[in-house]
């Protein structure tokens, strides 16, 4: 079986789904790998090291195309609206790929990839169980985001995040609010921590205040957790907008007292949950900054508009997009051990096999045989592959 790995299409999107150091593995199980000339060059990784390690490239991204029996890439056609629907011709019945997609709201890309008949796995759909957390593509991009998001908001912030003695006097840290607990917020508590912030976080789950403690953050008690509020896969749960206003008001002094704010929060398949509001960024000192990871899903701030920078009374409101793909190298590195891990595990013999009473396979498995087949994707049916939820 041959898999190929094109170029990344969407805007300024610098990631590769495979890098060098993964293709001794494939071609170990019986796998030839063919790669698209330049696909790794802006993420450190030229056509030479593939080379070096056993993969060929091809003469462009149509060769790639007609010799790839499975295509793997980061962005897929739902993931990539716009600049992927020029890979459809592309595409040839029986084929499969692998990569984000977005399923859970790409539904026009999600029936044109059926209709071409490809075989779609996604990888936000990878469920949430210990066997699975080497191909957890989403953790490990969540990881980078929350780290990146810390250092966009001490480049944005005019004071320095450290207590300093000097000469002059004492410099006060800064104070940093990180509103979500999962993965990126995790990292962005310890990577703040790091530069020498005074740390608090809050999430809606109650298991996360010893995860956030640990780290040295203070976790802030609402008083308003619910034993609710995170489903079988261990994501947020939608809890309803009075929860919210609710919410909204005890957040609110917390904010006011923070020079920086993060916010994670977001609902798989939902617009992100609006938890700071225009009323709570005026009540902070000029200068502050918000950073809204969630501004792909709406955002979490009421000021947040998506890949732009706002200034509102002196408070700036920063909403990043693919803050994943700024930092290419290690992004790479991080998605190709997980997708390949994932590929190895589906193939048996040289080849792709996709059993479907195996819980990896089952609830990553969207599209097969010109149809839309995921449970979480078809109305009628009600039993969702393995209990497991995706963002």
């Amino acid at each position: 079986m041959i898999v190929g790995v094109p170029k990344e299409t969407y805007p300024n999107e610098r990631r590769v789904a495979l890098i060098p150091a993964t293709v001794p593995s494939l071609t170990r199980a019986g796998l030839e790998v063919v790669v698209e000339p330049g696909a790794g060059s802006e993420a450190g990784f030229p056509d030479a090291a593939f080379e070096a390690k056993g993969a060929r490239i091809a003469n462009d991204r149509a060769d790639v195309f007609s010799q790839a029996d499975l295509i793997l890439q980061v962005r897929a056609l739902g993931a990539n609206p716009e600049a992927g629907r020029s890979d459809l011709p592309l595409f040839r019945e029986g084929q499969a790929v692998i990569g984000f997609c977005d399923p859970l709201l790409a539904h026009e890309s999600t029936s044109l990839l059926a209709q071409a008949g490809v075989t779609l796995l996604s990888m936000e759909m990878m469920p949430r169980i210990t066997r699975a957390q080497s191909m957890d593509a989403l953790s490990s991009m969540a990881t980078i985001a929350g780290y990146k998001a810390v250092l966009v908001a001490a480049d944005s912030l005019p004071r320095m995040f450290p207590m300093m003695m000097t000469a002059a006097g004492t410099v006060a840290p800064a104070k940093v609010f990180i509103v979500g607990a999962g993965v990126a917020g995790l990292q962005a508590i310890s990577t703040a921590r790091r530069l020498g912030a005074v740390v608090e976080a809050y999430d809606v789950r109650p298991a996360v205040k010893e995860q956030v403690m640990s780290l040295g953050a203070k976790f802030v008690e609402l008083e308003l957790e619910s034993t609710e509020s995170e489903d079988a896969g261990g994501y947020a749960k939608e809890l309803g907008e009075e929860f919210y206003r609710k919410q909204r008001e005890m957040m609110a002094r917390v904010v006011a007292a923070s020079s920086v704010v993060i916010t994670t929060a977001a609902i798989p398949g939902k617009q992100a949950p609006v938890l700071v509001t225009t009323e709570m960024v005026e009540s902070m000192e000029p200068g502050s900054v918000v950073v809204d990871l969630a501004a792909e899903r709406g955002g979490n701030c009421e000021l947040t508009r998506p890949d732009e920078s706002v200034r509102h009374q002196g408070v700036t409101i920063l909403g990043p997009l693919n803050l994943a793909s700024t930092v290419p190298y290690h992004a790479s590195q991080m998605y190709a051990k997980n997708i390949s891990t994932f590929l190895l595990h589906l193939v048996k013999d040289g080849s792709l096999v996709l059993d479907m009473d195996d819980e990896i396979t089952a609830g990553t498995l969207v599209t097969r045989s010109g149809e839309v087949i995921h449970p979480m994707l078809k109305p009628s049916t009600s039993d969702p592959v393995g209990g497991e939820d995706s963002q």
